[in-house]
């Protein structure tokens, strides 16, 4: 069978206006799914499955679009229809936009506000399954120096503890930091564990001399300011 009838059958069942290619072209890459956008670079599927459904699957495998940032050439080759090819393909694009995002970060970004923060995390943070508690260190023009997620899972006060959090900041000569997590329920209103955790740092930050500014909690493409509503 020749290579152009095998690509012909494993997208057979994708309507032409609805193929990642045909849509980026006429409504934009930013119209395309992180499915879609995977696909492209992947090209072809397999005999078995076409190329949105093997692009699921990479998705499935790393569980989120951000797991892909530090995926190696051997997970990649360990999904079942992602040759050596592929994953070569997939890696370079991966290393293109990292290297694009550092770029764009050269200048560091400063924190004036609460929708500064917000604005800083949301892209990473809106769309993520799980809680991830995230520290942005600052300097004392309050750019971001550094950006460091300091635990995975539901939030607890004995698990946060200010001691990684604290550490990190002196090892950075941080002036302050903003700490920050998401609700991946999507509403970001703060539990009373959020207020017990915030003060808990807010403590810890007034004796090391490193200020805690805001506690942010992401939503679905909404945020929560600790600050602002007048626990800190």
């Amino acid at each position: 069978m020749s290579m152009q009838i095998e690509q012909a059958l494993m997208i057979r069942d994708v309507h032409a206006a609805d193929r990642p290619r045909e849509r980026l072209v006429s409504q934009g890459a930013m119209s395309l799914s992180n499915q879609e956008l995977i696909a492209i670079l992947l090209r072809t599927g397999t005999k078995q499955e076409s190329v949105l459904h093997l692009a699921n699957r990479v998705l499935l495998y790393f569980e989120q679009i951000q797991g892909l940032k530090d995926a190696t050439i051997e997970e990649m080759t360990s999904i079942k229809g992602i040759g050596h090819a592929k994953a070569v393909q997939l890696l370079a694009a991966v290393e293109l936009g990292r290297r694009l995002s550092s770029k764009q970060t050269d200048t560091k970004f400063t924190i004036r506000s609460p929708k500064d923060a917000a604005s800083y995390l949301m892209a990473d943070m809106t769309s993520l399954k799980q809680e991830h508690f995230v520290v942005l260190f600052l300097n004392i023009k309050n750019q971001v120096m550094h950006k460091q997620t300091i635990f995975v899972g539901s939030l607890n006060a004995s698990i946060v503890h200010p001691r990684e959090i604290f550490r990190e900041a002196v090892r950075r000569s941080s002036a302050s930091i903003v700490c920050a997590h998401n609700h991946p329920s999507g509403n970001p209103a703060p539990s009373p564990e959020d207020i017990a955790v915030t003060k808990r740092l807010m403590e810890a930050g007034s004796i090391m001399g490193i200020e805690l500014l805001d506690h942010i909690i992401i939503g679905d493409h909404q945020f929560t300011s600790l600050n602002e509503k007048g626990f800190m």
